[in-house]
C-alpha cells in the first residue's frame, strides 16, 4: 500500500515538473500566439523587409542581422516600433549609438 502511494506521487510530481518546464520554455508574441524560447526567427526575411527602404541597405542589413541573432527579435515595420524588442532596442555601438536599425 505504501508503494503504491509512493508510485503515484512521484508519478504526480513528474507530471507537474514536466508541464512546468513546457510552459516556462514558451514566450508570447505580440499578436498572442506562443512561441518556443528555443525557435529560431527567420533574421535574413525579416532584415531584408526592415532595410529595404534604407539609404545603406548593405549596412542596415548587416546591423539588423547582428542585433537579430543576438535578441532573436526583429521589430515590425521598416523603422520605429522598438518596444516590441527591448534587446534590439537597447543594444549600442562603441560609440553609444543605436546599433539595431
Amino acid at each position: 500500500m505504501a508503494t503504491s502511494k509512493a508510485v503515484l506521487i512521484s508519478l504526480v510530481l513528474s507530471l507537474f515538473i514536466m508541464q512546468f518546464v513546457q510552459g516556462h520554455g514558451q514566450l508570447t508574441n505580440v499578436d498572442g500566439s506562443r512561441r518556443s524560447v528555443l525557435q529560431k526567427i527567420d533574421c535574413g526575411g525579416l532584415c531584408a523587409y526592415r532595410c529595404h527602404l534604407s539609404s545603406r541597405p548593405n549596412l542596415c542589413h548587416r546591423a539588423c542581422g547582428t542585433c537579430c541573432a543576438r535578441c532573436n527579435c526583429v521589430p515590425p515595420g521598416t523603422s520605429g516600433n522598438e518596444d516590441v524588442c527591448p534587446c534590439y532596442a537597447n543594444m549600442t555601438t562603441h560609440g553609444g549609438r543605436h546599433k539595431c536599425p
